[in-house]
């Protein structure tokens, strides 16, 4: 039965994960400054719209490296 111990972490691991990006996607909305921070490109000609926010992919990008540094931190 210890490969079924594996893929039951697997599991736990994955469903956590999706829990938090889950409870992610409801709170991001609600904070005002996420995807309009300056630095985010926005051009808007003739009816099209071309939005890419850089600074907040960054910003997101340092936060979750952070995040998951210190978990893994944890976990050893």
């Amino acid at each position: 039965m210890d490969g079924l111990s594996g893929i039951g972490k697997l599991l736990l691991i994955v469903g956590g994960l999706t829990m938090v990006m889950g409870a992610a996607l409801l709170i991001a909305p609600k904070v005002p400054f996420l995807g309009r921070l300056p630095g985010d490109i926005l051009i808007q000609k003739d009816g099209a719209t071309f939005y890419f926010p850089i600074v907040t992919m960054i910003l997101v990008s340092v936060v979750l490296s952070i995040a998951l540094n210190l978990v893994a931190r944890f976990f050893r």
